[in-house]
């Protein structure tokens, strides 16, 4: 009987039955490429009715220790695993090219080396010598981590059983081939079995495993979804080129908060740690001037001030630019139609740019307001003051709601010297009371407080 042959798009997993140009998928044209079968044997065998052992099941309430947790000294690192790096736990690293990866890994490898964990570097990129290298230039080649270059999966299992590390770093996972898939190295079916059988290492042995991941033109995670639901943690690091700062931002955690963010700086001798965000975010920041305006959000557990420029000017084309860095821009269109639905203020004929600056990435739906001020300030070129700060969510009938974790958010304003505040009614302040907190219910009243129009 001929076996039925499988093809899967290299960029989404998506599966079908025979091939096709583009991906129904995910879209991208010349990604569906044919897939091997994982066994060899007839697709007719099955195990019938042949039975298998009978696990043994406990009480959820059996006193039992919790996997232990070491901590790096890393603080911005160990923030992001949730307190320490927890035994037998398989993390995903993913990230551009040359956005520093590596060389994290390196430093977080020596860090928790010296705190006494058995560590093992794994490089399917590079060779020894050249990992080497980067360790002396980054100061830690007395680090005692043990370096392999490899790439063959079944002789990287043999060598992790017979060291038994308590840590073990593969970088990467698409240069890993095991020789029982009948596939090249980097496709499907080849990083889902190396995936699969590094995370079956971690959970039998007690080892921890960190895998480096590739990421596609889009952002994400190259090779099949099914690898970021295998492990328990997934960790982007991100960062512009033109910036020296990187976030390292948990988008799951088994074993702690998603969406905490840990930020580094990048040096001539690696990846330095910034313990306040917010005041290296806002150290180039000026003086005020229209378009400006200094965001208070937060990222994970963690309140950040970040500055937010907009530039509104007058178009030469038929159909104005909406350019945006670091935001949403669906977003940006829904608060531009806000503005001229609800406020009766449009932006027709005016191209609108907008920056988060510093190279950081804002999701939360709190900087709604901020957005809206920013804009308004760039239209009308009026500078808001220099000591204010500004969030809260904007509804599409020109409401404001009350952002989450209002009082954290307060107190990192008054901590770096702002005294004033604009933000929707509702929400605690607690102790920050200090400040001079402007309380709006609406779009509406809020431009005609701050800018005198309604």
């Amino acid at each position: 009987m001929a076996k039925t042959k499988t093809y899967t798009c290299s960029a989404c997993g998506a599966s079908f039955s025979k091939w096709s140009g583009r991906c129904e998928g995910c879209g991208d044209w010349n990604t569906i490429i044919e897939e091997a079968p994982l066994s060899a044997g007839p697709a007719s065998k099955s195990l019938g009715a042949k039975r298998g052992h009978a696990i043994t099941l406990t009480d959820l309430s059996t006193e039992e220790p919790p996997p232990p947790r070491t901590r790096s000294g890393m603080d911005e690192l160990d923030r992001v695993l949730g307190g320490g790096l927890v035994a037998a736990s398989a993390i995903l690293v993913g990230g551009d090219p040359g956005i520093g990866k590596s060389t994290l890994l390196l430093q977080a490898a020596a860090k928790f080396a010296n705190a006494g964990l058995k560590t093992l570097y794994i490089s399917g990129e590079e060779a020894s010598a050249q990992v080497r290298m980067r360790a002396q230039r980054l100061d830690l080649a007395s680090a005692p981590v043990k370096l392999a270059a490899e790439t063959n999966l079944r002789d990287i299992l043999t060598t992790l059983e017979a060291e038994r590390p308590q840590l073990a770093i593969i970088d990467s996972i698409q240069t890993m081939w095991a020789d029982n898939v009948d596939s090249a190295p980097g496709s499907v079916s080849q990083v889902r079995a190396a995936a699969h059988e590094l995370t079956t290492f971690a959970k039998r042995r007690g080892t921890s495993v960190i895998l480096v991941g590739h990421v596609t033109k889009d952002g994400q995670i190259a090779g099949p979804r099914v690898v970021e639901h295998m492990v328990d943690t997934v960790l982007y690091f991100e960062g512009e080129r033109g910036h020296q700062f990187r976030i390292l931002r948990a988008v799951k955690n088994r074993f702690g908060p998603a969406d905490e963010i840990g930020v580094f700086e990048m040096t001539g001798r690696g990846l330095a740690e910034v313990l306040n965000p917010s005041a290296l975010f806002l150290s180039e920041r000026g003086q005020p001037s229209a378009g400006s305006v200094v965001f208070a959000g937060i990222e994970g557990t963690r309140p950040v001030l970040v500055e937010l420029q907009a530039l509104v000017a007058p178009s030469p084309h038929s159909q104005p630019r909406r350019t945006v860095v670091g935001w949403d821009g669906g977003r940006l269109a829904m608060i531009l139609a806000v503005l001229e639905a609800r406020c009766g203020i449009p932006f027709a004929g005016l191209d609108v740019y907008l920056n988060v600056a510093g190279g950081m990435k804002i999701s939360e739906p709190a900087a709604d307001l901020a957005v809206a001020a920013a804009l308004l300030s760039a239209r009308e070129d009026v500078a808001l003051p220099a000591d204010t700060v500004v969030f809260g969510e904007i509804s599409l009938s020109g409401a404001l709601r009350p952002a989450p974790q209002t009082e954290n958010r307060l107190k990192e304003a008054q901590k770096l010297g702002f005294t004033a505040a604009i933000a929707p009614a509702g929400g605690k302040t607690g102790t920050a009371d200090s400040l001079a907190l402007t309380r709006a219910t609406d779009l509406t009243g809020f431009v005609g407080e701050v800018f005198g129009a309604g």
